[in-house]
């Protein structure tokens, strides 16, 4: 097994950002544990595909969501700001279909800057950011979009949790057969093979390894998941309750991972692998099948499972390769860092909460360290340095097998060491504990505050 822990102080190439914009694969998993690759650990999913990657470049062991759930940490990317800044991103997951559940069509987004640089911009896959006929990723600066709109798709009958066909081709629903995660990994190749000179930006979203659990071959299943909800037997499509193992699991990584050597071979084929910047990571925390080992908590959770994600980075033209790091990030500061990379900046008139690592990436400038902070409708966390501090609204055990109380928690823990937030040190911190919580709470007035009766 990989340690985990291992790492080195980052060592720059110090080559700068090249004069060509850099071409950008930002892939997306969705549901992904930490240890669920081979290079970060994992004893039995084979990813030789991501693992050459991380040889490749570094991998970070630090990295952050900008949620734990897989709307608003798709806004945050997208948007480069915290998901509680806009309307959209105070519903946890995105599940209500309307005119008002999506990014306003006037939001500056990484895609529209990066077409107001001169970039040509794609996305595959899961979009999860609002339907038609209001919202759509086109209507956000993607030139070009093949994939869903809904949080999940069945892979084979590709309907949604409505049990409505969910393909699109642009704004067009489409048919068509095969695997859904190796379509995905086929249109992205396909657009790569067909770029010219322009530098292109192509957001590959994978619904693997989310429920339900199939593979390639699992049409029964497939069909039975589909009957189950038109028969009424089941209240939601795609629910897969009774489905999954951790071989099934291991199966859609896997196949995920293949997917992922498909595109990177594009890009060697095409001449462009050197001078693209690819991201591999997840859109928030494992749950069910996944390992998040060795931390606690899962998707939803504002413990280390929950938004700690595995996170690689290569850009072979640029970045020295056979790297781990452990200096901290979240989404929001990929999204700042790429547009630097592309020689653009946020707009003035929608500052964005990430910081720009790409003088620390390519350049002599030291690591821009800054407080990460996150919310949800039940939890507060912030983390500054090797601390994380955890505001918990929900009621949790003084130990294992004690009596739950109610409270609202206000927790300390080094993360750099217990990394399965067990030690709790808030009372060896008094001050830092005060520092922080009064930090955590002028975030917190910054941003929209959450319907009534939807905390919980």
């Amino acid at each position: 097994m990989i340690d985990q822990t291992a790492s080195a102080p980052y060592q720059s190439s110090g080559k700068g950002l090249p004069e060509t914009p850099p071409n950008i694969v930002f892939i997306l998993a969705d549901d992904l544990g930490w240890a669920d690759l081979g290079c970060f650990g994992s004893p039995h999913i084979k990813t030789p595909n991501i693992d050459v990657l991380a040889s490749n470049g570094v991998r970070f062991t630090h990295a952050y969501s900008g949620s734990p759930w897989c709307s608003p940490a798709r806004i945050s990317l997208y948007t480069g700001r915290h998901p509680s800044r806009l309307p959209v991103g105070l519903e946890e997951p995105l599940q209500v279909r309307n005119e008002h559940n999506g990014i306003p069509h006037d939001h500056p987004t990484l895609p529209s800057l990066l077409v107001d640089a001169g970039y040509a911009t794609a996305m595959f896959g899961k979009w999860h950011c609002g339907w038609l006929p209001w919202f759509h990723p086109m209507r956000n600066g993607f030139q070009r979009f093949w994939g869903n709109l809904d949080g999940g798709v069945d892979y084979l009958a590709h309907v949604d949790t409505l049990g409505q066909p969910d393909l699109y081709d642009g704004e067009t629903p489409i048919e068509m057969d095969g695997y859904y995660t190796d379509l995905i990994s086929e249109k992205t190749a396909e657009y790569i093979a067909q770029s010219g000179d322009q530098p292109f930006y192509a957001q590959v979203n994978y619904t693997a390894p989310h429920w339900p659990w199939e593979g390639r071959d699992d049409h029964e299943a497939s069909r039975q998941i589909v009957d189950d909800y038109a028969s009424g037997k089941i209240p939601m499509a795609l629910s897969h309750r009774a489905g999954g193992s951790l071989a099934k699991y291991t199966e859609m990584v896997q196949e995920m991972d293949a997917g992922i050597g498909v595109i990177t071979s594009a890009l060697a084929a095409s001449g462009k692998l050197d001078n693209t910047i690819v991201i591999f990571t997840s859109d928030n925390g494992g749950e069910r099948w996944s390992m998040n080992w060795p931390f606690v908590g899962e998707k939803g959770d504002l413990t280390e499972g929950g938004i700690r994600v595995p996170t690689v980075l290569s850009w072979p033209d640029r970045v020295t390769g056979g790297q781990v790091n452990d200096d901290t990030s979240v989404t929001m500061d990929w999204t700042v860092s790429l547009l630097a990379a592309a020689h653009t900046t946020p707009a003035p008139s929608h500052p964005m909460d990430g910081v720009d690592l790409m003088p620390w990436l390519v350049g002599d400038a030291e690591h821009p360290g800054h407080d990460l902070f996150w919310r949800t409708g039940s939890q507060g966390a912030m983390r500054r340095g090797r601390y994380k501090y955890l505001r918990d609204l929900r009621d949790r055990p003084a130990s294992t097998a004690w009596p739950r109380a109610y409270g609202d928690y206000h927790l300390l823990y080094d993360v750099t060491v217990d990394g399965r937030e067990a030690a709790e040190i808030s009372r060896n911190h008094p001050d830092l504990v005060a520092q922080m919580s009064a930090a955590w709470d002028a975030y917190n007035a910054e941003l929209l505050p959450y319907p009534k009766g939807q905390r919980h």
